[in-house]
């Protein structure tokens, strides 16, 4: 586990790109942390991280964003959910067995998706800008 101190958006977003670039393909990256957290934000970085130039946004009336180039970012938000099941039934495991890394906002609404072998990514605001983001099951490049 490792605690990183972020003390802006652009800090957060560069602690995603640094994350992202160590991330093999299928890599699962489950966010945590509240509203305007700053979980999109980290989620823009990874898209960078994985050489994606696309605008990046949170998919909460959608639940899903792919983001395609020369890897390919699938970004859920689980906001609207209400269990695990919802999330199987929108396709879960078609998504994972394509290889994309996969982001996962609020994760926390469909824990029981998960497999124990995710990357977990907690984002905790400390005030207006600064954000504590805990980083288990990986390391930042």
């Amino acid at each position: 586990m490792s605690v990183y101190l972020s003390k802006s958006e652009q800090e957060t977003e560069e602690l995603g790109r640094r994350l992202a670039q160590g991330l093999p393909d299928g890599a699962v990256v489950a966010l945590y942390g509240d509203l305007g957290a700053g979980k999109t934000a980290f989620v823009r970085g990874m898209a960078r991280g994985l050489g994606l130039s696309c605008r990046v946004s949170s998919p909460t009336f959608t639940i899903v964003n792919e983001y395609l180039g020369r890897r390919e970012l699938i970004h859920f938000d689980m906001y609207r959910l209400g269990s695990a099941e919802e999330l199987f039934d929108i396709g879960w495991e078609d998504y994972l067995s394509r290889g994309a890394v996969c982001a996962v906002e609020w994760s926390e609404n469909v824990r029981e998706a998960f497999t124990g072998e995710e990357i977990t990514v907690s984002i905790r605001r400390l005030g207006a800008c600064e954000r504590e983001i805990t980083v288990e099951g990986a390391a930042l490049c």
